[in-house]
């Protein structure tokens, strides 16, 4: 085999996605992988399974094989089958609703179960997710931070209805299990830009309607 067809091998990388139903996981998924939300919420059954591929620093070449599990099958038979081999597990949670935070310890028990034998655990990120609905979080960010730290995971905050953040989560996570470095500006690069429109109050005002006249009013302004 040349170089040249050596280098264009592509790295194989299993993440494996895990969290309560309705934490948005499929919705996290399909953002990624088909730059696709859903508005509608449909439970996962079993394994939803997709494939992205993506350039790191040094061109190289990865191949992400995400799989997107139930949030019903924590305590079921095949979630051990699902996580093995996987060199990432995202855990997420929705931060506007804190009993989907609080049972992340349930499924990285199941984790830590799956990999002990194993003499290495994969990367393990925790994932806050409808960071659009800031004003409704339940989950404070010590908190997060706290669970993070403690059980040596990244740290990691997203939006799978605007896709904030999205690209940028998994590009970190592939290039700290590949111990690859991101310059500030390659991060900045996977930041999603959010548009919004700009509107002229000035025009806005000079077009509407006057307002009624106001009675004079009795009082003086001294200058």
């Amino acid at each position: 085999m040349s170089d040249s067809e050596d280098e264009s091998i592509d790295k194989q990388l299993k993440i494996v996605i895990i969290g309560d139903g309705a934490s948005g996981k499929t919705s996290l998924t399909t953002r990624y992988a088909q730059e696709q939300f859903g508005k509608q919420y449909k439970q996962t059954v079993g394994i939803d399974f997709f494939l992205r591929r993506i350039v790191l620093p040094g061109n190289v070449n990865v191949a992400l094989q995400v799989w997107d599990i139930g949030g019903q099958t924590l305590g079921g038979g095949m979630l051990d089958k699902y996580l093995y081999g996987a060199h990432g597990v995202l855990l997420v949670y929705d931060i506007t609703n804190y009993s989907s935070f609080e049972n992340l310890e349930d499924w990285l028990v199941v984790v830590r179960r799956v990999f002990e034998n194993e003499g290495k655990m994969p990367h393990r990120a925790l994932v806050g997710n409808k960071v659009d609905l800031e004003h409704m979080r339940t989950v404070k960010l010590d908190k997060h931070q706290k669970f993070a730290q403690e059980n040596g995971m990244s740290s990691h905050f997203v939006s799978a209805k605007t896709g904030d953040s999205v690209n940028l989560c998994f590009q970190k996570i592939a290039a700290e299990i590949l111990g690859i470095t991101l310059t500030k500006p390659e991060l900045e690069q996977h930041q999603r830009v959010v548009k919004a429109d700009i509107i002229n109050y000035q025009a806005k005002e000079q077009t509407s309607k006057q307002p009624p006249p106001q009675p004079k009013s009795s009082l003086c302004a001294i200058q």
